[in-house]
């Protein structure tokens, strides 16, 4: 599988524009993604801040992830835009039986796909040497667009998992007490 994705976003939204990022549970499939793109362009046709459009964009990529981004340098982006494409999101969960909000869900690429591992498995598959310092790592957790072209898909040793496993080594804590985010 090609993971050059860079040229596939759009280039005249600002470097600060406000990332999202939903990582599927599995890997759409043609049908579904010829679904998903017409939910996509419409929800960004119709993507709206207070009653003003928001500069938008929606894709999937790599048939599992869904990013949106809004350029805020045109239009805020609000509680109530945020809730909608949470609500569009939550469309596409219940529509292709996905779960698209799982953050204990690790993606890494292995042997050239997209492999999704539970957070709770990861030390083993350090120990095992199904994953090593080099392994690329999908870091949902970015927040803009500079950092989408720059810290998405990054060597596992350059995340935030690798303090995750330092942490581990050092106070001997079972892999199930590690959460995302602490």
């Amino acid at each position: 599988m090609n993971f050059e994705y860079k040229h596939f976003l759009p280039v005249d939204f600002s470097a600060s524009s406000r990332v999202w990022i939903y990582q599927s549970s599995r890997s759409f499939s043609t049908e579904e993604i010829s679904h998903l793109k017409v939910l996509l362009d419409e929800f960004v046709a119709g993507w709206k801040s207070h009653g003003t459009p928001v500069k938008g964009f929606a894709n999937l990529f790599f048939n599992q992830f869904i990013i949106l981004l809004a350029d805020e340098t045109a239009t805020g982006v609000s509680g109530c835009s945020t809730d909608s494409s949470v609500h569009l999101i939550k469309q596409i969960e219940e529509r292709f039986s996905v779960d698209m909000f799982n953050r204990q869900t690790l993606a890494f690429i292995i042997n050239d796909k997209v492999e999704l591992m539970p957070l709770t498995k990861f030390s083993s598959a350090i120990k095992n040497d199904f994953i090593n310092p080099d392994t690329l790592y999908f870091n949902n957790l970015i927040s803009t667009r500079e950092d989408l072209e720059n810290n998405w898909i990054i060597p596992e040793k350059n995340s935030w998992l690798a303090k995750k496993l330092n942490l581990e080594r050092k106070t001997g804590l079972e892999p199930a007490t590690l959460s995302l985010g602490s």
